[in-house]
């Protein structure tokens, strides 16, 4: 009697729902196939995130493996599928990514100081940017005749100490000198990964006068230099240094205070020449253009008005460019300002999402590293969501024209810059809080008026103050300029001081910061409704974020300033001389908006010249402030009694806290600390003792030739 199987084999049952599971993508990847494409930069964004985020080459070597492995699942998916082909290219432009940025990161080595000293030594100048607001020169040196420094360094100097150096003279200087500084707390900021990009071996201050060749000065400052100044004229004090960050991207003269009320604001923005710059210039260039080359009835009806429209807003922006500084923001502005201009010229609508895909690619191709800095992530968020949000359907409806009076027509434009402003604050908001721990909660209400004041007003008012002093009659504008301006700090201020104009956050963990930004981005990117599961790792990631604990003790990576909570949410700072810098670093990693108080001054703190002691969550902490010897055996019994002993100093062998002992030994090794208590303690360290990316492990100089090359000054 024939028989057969009662239920299917298990095997033929997985395979059926894979198949299933296959076709159901390959439908979804059909109806978005229009908004495939806009996912090449996001994989080859992931290609680069993950050599950032995996510590070894082994690891990247792997990650490598496991992208050739995809590809093949990709081709054994079949070529001729949609899916297959979206997987293997996919997993082919992520391990292309890898590779630039490891390529990217050999090619930039230089060696890096591998200890602080202070040396006498003869350069080069290559930069000079001027810090009046500080009364501080930043000077980016090539030192000369000096194997054992680093070819590249960057200086600090007084502006008495720097005069007029200008760029290109050589100059002697005596400078106290540093490996560039890792980040001093977790989830800081890393000076270090950026210095080894930019090929900066070493930062310092000038001390004493900087000596110069005799014929020194007396050529002409640079034209970026002779504009900055001539605005510094034209319009005093931080008002002044505002209007130069806007023609020339020299933000020295700004007061740190308005800058600061800037970033709270969600105004800073405004402040880095970027899109919103660039674009004014062009367009306006495009517009002046148009209307002047129209008058020609040979080149309008032979329809080259467009073109040479297009190629005088081209160059007016490459100038403007240059004029700034070239720096990587305004360069990404300029190359997606000509992309639009191409558009223009084609006949395509320019301002689309395929736009900005193909910024984003020609940027990380031309920079990889630029992927991990908030300013690549910042306006390409903020692009790619106004962009999305008037591509919808609802908002093409709301904004639509339509036969009405001009109340309405006002209150709907006004309603829109609204609408955006928000969507891009919900937009940033996970960026903010990654990099800074801190987002501005009235950002979208201030740039609607910032926004229109600055593109309509300041920078118009600016350009025509600039072209009519040519012939003396450029006051009037400058005093637009001027008023407006101030219009735009008391704005700044007002937006800054209002309650809950900040929300801070502890430290953002990367892998939640990665499902928010993924989440985000599968919203963005689809149009069809399985764009609405991107709301599942939105939240998650956000949720990550929301639920992390503040830490209960923070320590920096030099060891000398240690903060610790306190029960009402504020925290307390072991050495109240801290620096403002000290400070903020410690703020924004405790995720707080409010002034540190002195530890010592508090009533469950006991104090004396060398140690501070007291109980936190259970733990009794004990950490030096003093800068005498103590010999161990008089340590030995306080250490032994205390669960956490921290000290900037070496500690002696006798001195050992029960569970962590932090001192000049261990600090090297994790960096700054943020430790949490409880029945489970742990630390979390600035530094992996494992990674192996190539700024933590650089070649090194030890600058201890002391030869002075005083004689190459004239030469």
């Amino acid at each position: 009697m024939a028989t057969r199987p009662l239920q299917t084999p298990i095997a033929t049952g997985i395979a059926a729902a894979l198949r299933r599971c296959a076709d159901w993508l390959e439908t979804r990847l059909d109806a978005e196939r229009e908004r495939i494409a806009l996912w090449l930069p996001v994989a080859l964004g992931a290609g680069i995130a993950a050599w950032f985020a995996l510590p070894t080459a082994w690891h990247w070597t792997g990650a490598l493996f496991l992208l050739g492995a995809g590809m093949l699942a990709g081709w054994l998916l079949g070529w001729r599928r949609r899916l297959g082909r979206t997987v293997a290219i996919g997993c082919a432009v992520a391990a292309t990514g890898l590779l630039l940025i490891w390529v990217r990161a050999l090619w930039v080595a230089a060696p890096v100081l591998v200890q602080p000293l202070t040396t006498e030594f003869s350069a080069r100048v290559e930069r000079v940017e001027a810090l009046p607001a500080r009364e501080q020169v930043r000077l980016i040196a090539l030192p000369l005749a000096r194997t054992d420094l680093p070819p590249r360094l960057r200086l600090t100097a007084t502006i008495g100490q720097a005069g007029d150096v200008a760029p290109g003279e050589r100059v002697g200087l005596r400078a106290r000198l540093m490996p560039p500084p890792t980040a001093s707390l977790p989830g800081g900021y890393d000076f270090a990964q950026r210095a080894w990009f930019d090929r900066l071996g070493a930062v310092g201050t000038v001390l004493g006068t900087i000596g110069r060749a005799p014929e020194a000065g007396r050529g002409a400052p640079p034209l970026r230099a002779r504009l900055t100044g001539h605005i510094h004229g034209r319009v005093d004090g931080s008002a002044g240094g505002i209007a130069a960050a806007l023609v020339t991207g020299d933000r020295g003269a700004i007061d740190p205070a308005d800058e600061e009320a800037m970033r709270r604001s969600g105004l800073a923005h405004l402040l880095s020449i970027s899109g919103l710059h660039v674009t004014a210039v062009v367009g306006f260039a495009m517009l002046l253009a148009m209307r002047l080359l129209a008058f020609s009835r040979w080149l309008a009806l032979r329809g080259l008005v467009l073109p040479l429209a297009a190629a005088f807003a081209a160059l007016a922006g490459g100038g403007y460019t240059l004029l700034a500084g070239g720096e990587v923001p305004t360069l990404r502005s300029f190359i997606a300002a000509l992309l639009v201009l191409v558009a223009f010229l084609l006949g395509r609508e320019a301002l689309t999402l395929r736009l900005v895909a193909a910024g984003a690619l020609l940027v990380l191709v031309w920079r990889p590293e630029a992927l991990a800095g908030p300013s690549f992530q910042l306006s390409f968020a903020a692009v790619t969501a106004i962009i999305a949000l008037h591509q919808a359907r609802a908002m093409r409806g709301f904004l639509m024209r339509r036969d009405e009076p001009w109340p309405l027509r006002l209150a709907r434009a006004i309603a829109g810059l609204l609408i955006t402003g928000l969507v891009v604050e919900v937009a940033l908001a996970p960026i903010a809080l990654f990099h800074f721990h801190k987002a501005g909660l009235y950002g979208a209400l201030a740039n609607v008026v910032a926004i229109p004041l600055t593109t309509f007003v300041i920078m118009p008012a600016e350009a025509l103050g600039l072209i009519f002093d040519a012939v003396g009659l450029g006051a009037p504008f400058w005093w637009v300029a001027e008023q407006a301006l101030h219009g735009l700090i008391a704005l700044a201020h007002r937006v800054a001081d209002a309650p809950g104009a900040v929300a801070t956050l502890p430290r953002f963990p990367a892998w939640g910061f990665a499902l928010a930004v993924f989440g985000g981005l599968w919203m963005l990117l689809w149009q069809t409704r399985w764009r609405r599961a991107g709301l599942v790792p939105l939240i998650a990631g956000m949720a990550v974020l929301l639920v992390q604990p503040r830490p209960d003790l923070l320590v920096t990576g030099d060891g000398r300033h240690i903060a610790a909570a306190l029960p009402d949410g504020s925290y307390a700072l072991l050495r109240d001389r801290a620096g403002d810098y000290a400070r903020d670093a410690l703020a924004e990693a405790a995720g707080i908006d409010a002034p540190l108080v002195a530890l010592a001054d508090l009533d469950h703190v006991a104090c004396n010249r060398d140690f501070c002691r007291w109980t936190q969550r259970g733990r009794i902490i004990l950490a030096a402030r003093g800068r005498d010897r103590i010999e161990g055996a008089d340590m030995a019994a306080a250490c032994a009694a205390a669960d956490v002993v921290i000290s900037e100093r070496w500690l002696p062998r006798e001195c050992a806290g029960r569970w962590l002992t932090i001192d000049r030994d261990t600090l090297p090794q994790t960096g700054g600390l943020a430790l949490y208590l409880g029945q489970r303690p742990r630390a979390v360290g600035a530094l992996d003792p494992g990674d192996a990316h190539p700024w933590r492990r650089p070649p090194q100089v030890s600058g201890n030739d002391e030869a002075v090359p005083t004689a190459a000054l004239g030469r």
